[in-house]
């Protein structure tokens, strides 16, 4: 069987973006670049404005000011669902899987190619033996492994995930930020403090880092510089 070739690398790059919820401004003019393939982790305690960011580029939430432009064209107008159909796929921290369905019905409805459920399978061995398992009976750390699982059938060209390794044990973490590295795709994740397995170049690609605090941009650049920041700003002990 011909391997199918990659779906084409994309970048999404945010300019003085502005979100609202009501009264209140999340996103306070942020522009940023994410760019693929590659990944780029969105920093921040809560309240920082990390989710809005993947919010905001998803579709899921609109812009109240500035705009998104993918590979260069303003898209700002396209819904959630049309960014999906050009190759979105979003990973929420919550409800990112069907709960009344199997792990095999979850993955099935994923799969966009002839190779059936290997992808899914190979990044997480321990998926096969819960197959038949009901999703929402699973652990959380379980349910998160499904929910990368599904985006890696999916074979998007932009995969945003939001804590995609919440609730996992530490060697699982450190496997799933692997794969997502050497996805040739554009990868965001929102992190509330850089992950060990990113602090360092992954498979020979550099990590990118936009810290944000109180919905504005404090710090971009690359993991390595990150961690030496967050290093230095370590109260002594």
């Amino acid at each position: 069987m011909t391997t199918p070739a990659p779906p084409p690398a994309t970048t999404l790059s945010l300019r003085h973006a502005r979100v609202r919820y009501g009264p209140l401004e999340a996103l306070h003019g942020v522009s940023l670049t994410v760019p693929g393939p590659g990944l780029t982790v969105l920093l921040g305690r809560n309240g920082s404005g990390r989710t809005t960011v993947l919010r905001a580029l998803a579709g899921t939430v609109p812009l109240s000011g500035g705009r998104l432009l993918w590979d260069g064209a303003d898209v700002t107008a396209l819904s959630a669902f049309e960014r999906a159909r050009r190759g979105l796929c979003l990973v929420p921290e919550r409800r990112a899987v069907f709960g009344s369905l199997t792990v095999r019905e979850n993955l099935e409805l994923a799969a966009v190619d002839d190779h059936g459920l290997s992808p899914a399978l190979d990044a997480y061995p321990r998926l096969a033996r819960l197959l038949p398992r009901r999703a929402g009976v699973l652990s959380g750390g379980e349910q998160r492994m499904l929910a990368v699982a599904r985006a890696l059938l999916a074979r998007a060209r932009v995969v945003l995930l939001d804590e995609p390794a919440q609730g996992m044990a530490p060697a699982v973490a450190a496997r799933t930020y692997e794969v997502l590295v050497a996805l040739d795709a554009c990868v965001v994740v929102a992190e509330q403090r850089l992950p060990p397995a990113l602090r360092t170049a992954v498979a020979g690609r550099t990590v990118l880092v936009h810290e944000l605090r109180r919905g504005a941009v404090v710090f971009s650049g690359e993991a390595g510089e990150a961690a030496e920041r967050a290093r230095w700003r370590r109260p002594p002990e």
